[in-house]
């Protein structure tokens, strides 16, 4: 294949994974996590027990001393501690996200805490592309020791990380990566870096 081509190819992957993390999860995109607390300390202590009471939409687990509060619009999942630290996740974009975050603080003001919404960040994006062709695992991880590593016998998956980038891949012989990165721009730029590879490894279609 010629350098323009495998470019363009290059290209229009980069594109497909961005559009498809700003999508809804119907479009391929499976999620992205915001795993950061939205208020790590709310400098008020969470009753779980109250939270578990009057909230709605919540599950309590007081065996490992945390409430589970879902909010429907946007579909997301937050995880409460009684020392204010808060993760979300299930959004499909940072604006999702930020905008839950906001729900849920809100929600929790509506309980009696005096919560602040401070130090919100995404740090964790969770994407998934396709690339047009299958490949060799075996091949792909002998060619890219010791970034790639491949154990079939407890996951289908060869797991590929990037240091430089915080960003792990799973690798499916299908052609399917799924790529996990503190933002966006890094999960872009590791199915830009990865591409290469996986392409020198690919299955001849006969």
């Amino acid at each position: 294949m010629e350098t323009g081509e495998r470019a363009r190819l290059i290209i229009i992957l980069i594109l497909q994974l961005i559009l498809r993390v700003r999508r809804n999860q119907q479009q391929r995109c499976r999620r992205v996590l915001c795993r950061r607390p939205l208020f790590p300390r709310t400098r008020c202590h969470l009753n779980l027990r109250k939270i578990a009471l009057e909230g709605a939409n919540v599950i309590y687990k007081r065996d490992v001393g945390k409430v589970l509060m879902k909010l429907r619009k946007p579909r997301i999942t937050a995880t409460i501690w009684s020392s204010g630290k808060i993760i979300c996740t299930g959004a499909t974009s940072e604006e999702e996200a930020k905008f839950g975050a906001r729900r849920l603080a809100r929600s929790l003001q509506k309980l009696g805490f005096q919560v602040i919404f401070t130090d919100f960040k995404v740090v964790n994006v969770l994407a998934v592309c396709n690339m047009p062709f299958e490949i060799r695992l075996p091949e792909f991880t002998k060619n890219n020791r010791p970034h790639a590593s491949y154990e079939p016998e407890l996951h289908p998956a060869v797991c590929y990380r990037i240091k430089s980038l915080r960003a792990t891949l799973q690798i499916f012989s299908t052609g399917s990566i799924t790529v996990t990165g503190p933002n966006v721009k890094a999960v872009a730029t590791a199915v830009e870096q990865i591409y290469p590879f996986v392409f020198e490894s690919r299955k001849e279609i006969l």
